[in-house]
């Protein structure tokens, strides 16, 4: 049980290190969350200050959470410790504890949680994500959606337990977290369609 705590709690603070926050202020001397749509995750920071800066912190948030989850892959003594370390990783994201619980929105340590288990699962992921953005041209709505069905996507092409356990975990987070953004009109940013549209109807 301790080494499952343990391990949790690592994967929780692995994944509360605010990249955006920290590159964000580095690049620009503020805090990203003040604009766009006040997150700290890679969309965001590359909405604030650029291309290089989201691709950064991109890689970074992949980055803690494969290895919050290489951690309890590696050393985990009991088998839910990669769920619960991948579920962690994720939470510490969205709600980190060293950013005053306001972070991002999960997707990237929830990428980073399955590559790490399979890199297909990744793949599948990213597939689902883009795809989620395009057909309801809304953020946190495609979120929602990539969360509710990478699991069901991941098994139906993996026929992996493991590998969907492992996105069901990552994705119940992620659509929890983009649930508070369901009816969230964003204003001037990357991809909201929707808004562009309005604008040219006024």
């Amino acid at each position: 049980m301790i080494n499952l705590l343990t391990l949790t709690a690592a994967a929780y603070l692995l994944g509360s290190i605010p990249f955006g926050v920290l590159v964000g202020w580095m690049r620009l001397r503020r805090d990203i969350r003040a604009g766009g749509s006040g997150h700290s995750g890679a969309t965001n920071t590359l909405r604030q200050a650029g291309w290089g800066a989201g691709v950064l912190v991109l890689a970074l948030d992949l980055a803690k959470g494969f290895l919050a989850e290489w951690l309890a892959l590696r050393f985990g003594t009991q088998p839910l410790a990669p769920y619960c370390a991948a579920a962690a990783v994720v939470v510490g994201h969205c709600w980190p504890v060293f950013a005053g619980f306001r972070g991002g929105m999960g997707m990237a340590a929830a990428g980073g949680a399955l590559l790490a288990v399979d890199p297909l699962g990744f793949v599948l992921g990213l597939g689902l994500a883009a795809l989620g953005s395009i057909v309801l041209r809304h953020s946190a709505r495609g979120n929602l959606m990539t969360g509710v069905l990478v699991g069901p996507v991941i098994w139906a092409f993996t026929r992996s337990a493991d590998l969907a356990l492992i996105g069901l975990t990552v994705g119940a987070v992620v659509a929890v977290r983009a649930s508070s953004d369901w009816r969230r009109v964003y204003r001037g940013l990357w991809l909201d369609r929707e808004q562009k549209a309005e604008g040219k109807k006024q």
